[in-house]
């Protein structure tokens, strides 16, 4: 019998056919989509009783609801190419794809982070900040990756410093992604960048490139560095996520990287580790940690990453809260 619900949603869809499940992934969000489409990639076999209880559910569910709530204009690609194969994507997200409108910012978020970076490195570094706003987090910091070290400091500064985009300059957006925003051009601003959206971005990147960022912001202004970092969810923030969040991470995280990480960790953290563990769990940890012989700081670093983009996803699909005041918490 299959359990976990984003697993039955994956039976659902394989079971639906290309037409329907076209219908069905073209009102999920991005985030959505990757989740679904990676637990279709890993269907192999299904028994038949478990195809017929997933479609039980799904019609008496349906017959219970009044409406599906969806409404939403994004698509996915990747997770689509990597679950049904390129032959068979490729016609499916053609249906997907006819008639709606995936031009300017849409139309970015399903590129590669290279091509994206390809695309926009020679307009304008504002203009470059306004688009990179608009993205996924990670996506954004893969695309600044690609940029120069330059490029990528002075893109990072304007992100930290942009509390709004006006009309004009949207109009100036859009002549570079054909449309990204239309209606009246008296329209407020609307509220993006800043020194959370800058800290988001930052989040995402690799050690070293967020490390030469933040010396170079330094370098312009130390007190909004200093905010950015205050702002960045770090290693050592661990200790602020609840016990029962503690465990949902736990059950995310390999062994082989946990125990790399934590040999950067203070004993403090470690035992908050430790404690949200089964009493063998912790000792086998505890013995892991030991045995294990000295480790790069760049590994540490690495892997420390690896852990907080999960603890962020776990954060942004509302499964942990990051800090202990939820309503001062950035996730």
């Amino acid at each position: 019998m299959i359990e976990n619900g984003t697993m039955r949603a994956a039976v659902l869809m394989l079971t639906l056919g290309e037409d329907e499940a076209s219908e069905v992934m073209k009102y999920l969000g991005p985030k959505e989509v990757q989740k679904l489409g990676a637990a279709m990639a890993s269907l192999k076999a299904v028994a038949n009783e478990d195809v017929e209880d997933v479609l039980g559910s799904f019609v008496t569910a349906a017959d219970a609801s009044t409406t599906f709530g969806l409404d939403s204009d994004e698509y996915i690609r990747s997770v689509l190419t990597k679950a049904l194969g390129d032959d068979k994507a490729s016609s499916l997200l053609n249906r997907i794809l006819q008639g709606r409108d995936a031009s300017g910012i849409e139309s970015l978020k399903w590129m590669d982070a290279e091509s994206v970076a390809e695309f926009i490195k020679n307009e304008h570094p504002q203009i470059i900040a306004t688009i990179l706003v608009h993205l996924e987090a990670d996506q954004s910091a893969e695309v600044l990756g690609a940029f120069t070290e330059r490029l990528r400091q002075d893109v990072m500064l304007r992100i930290a410093t942009l509390d709004g985009v006006k009309p004009a300059a949207l109009k100036e957006l859009n002549e570079v992604l054909t449309k990204l925003l239309s209606g009246n051009e008296n329209l407020k601003k609307k509220s993006i960048g800043g020194i959370k959206s800058a800290a988001n971005i930052m989040n995402f990147m690799n050690g070293e490139n967020e490390s030469n960022l933040i010396e170079a912001l330094k370098k312009y202004d130390e007190e909004m560095a200093q905010k950015i970092m205050d702002e960045m969810f770090v290693f050592d923030n661990i200790m602020e996520i609840d016990d029962k969040g503690i465990q949902t991470i736990l059950k995310e995280v390999q062994s082989d990287s946990l125990i790399v990480a934590l040999k950067g960790a203070s004993a403090e953290l470690r035992e908050k580790i430790f404690s949200n563990m089964s009493t063998r769990a912790s000792e086998m940890l505890k013995e892991d940690l030991e045995s294990k012989g000295p480790v790069r700081l760049s590994e540490v670093e690495a892997q420390q990453k690896i852990i907080l983009q999960t603890i962020r996803r776990l954060a942004e699909e509302g499964q942990i809260v990051l800090g202990t005041n939820s309503e001062d918490a950035y996730v």
